[in-house]
């Protein structure tokens, strides 16, 4: 008999894919995970904050203990997508675990990205365990100030 790790955060996320793929099969006609093979072998989902300037949008996630070459950060059909895996790769001998808050394996995010993003222009900056992707708004969606004269 093998020994599996609860994992309340795996559960939760299976509960949104099956939410999604629900969501997505009714009004989209098209299953996610056929389409997003990381996104179906994700076990957690990083936590981010999202914040708008005039000039552009930043997402920040939190990944801590993951190497930055093992981040990918695409997009596709107008989504941001950030997927890769944390490893636990420090094995104790003779030891007994107590407590193990942390989650390792895949993880995948995605953001629907507004229309007014200048993909040309995005950028990734991956530092202490924080990535952060800056989204620029288009010229054309920024917001404009425009001086008038009183007569």
């Amino acid at each position: 008999m093998n020994l599996v790790k609860y994992n309340p955060t795996r559960e939760l996320l299976k509960i949104e894919k099956d939410f999604r793929n629900l969501f997505m099969n009714f009004f989209g006609g098209f299953n996610r995970e056929d389409k997003e093979p990381d996104f179906a072998d994700a076990t957690w989902a990083p936590l981010s904050d999202i914040i708008e300037t005039d000039d552009s949008y930043r997402i920040a996630l939190d990944i801590p203990g993951v190497d930055k070459n093992d981040i990918k950060v695409n997009i596709k059909n107008g989504m941001l997508c950030i997927s890769g895996e944390r490893k636990n790769e420090k094995e104790y001998k003779n030891s007994n675990y107590y407590k193990i808050e942390k989650v390792y394996g895949k993880y995948y995010r995605s953001f629907d990205l507004p229309e007014n993003i200048d993909e040309q222009k995005i950028e990734a900056e991956f530092k202490n365990g924080s990535l952060i992707v800056n989204l620029p708004k288009t010229e054309d969606s920024k917001p404009k100030q425009i001086d008038i004269k009183i007569n």
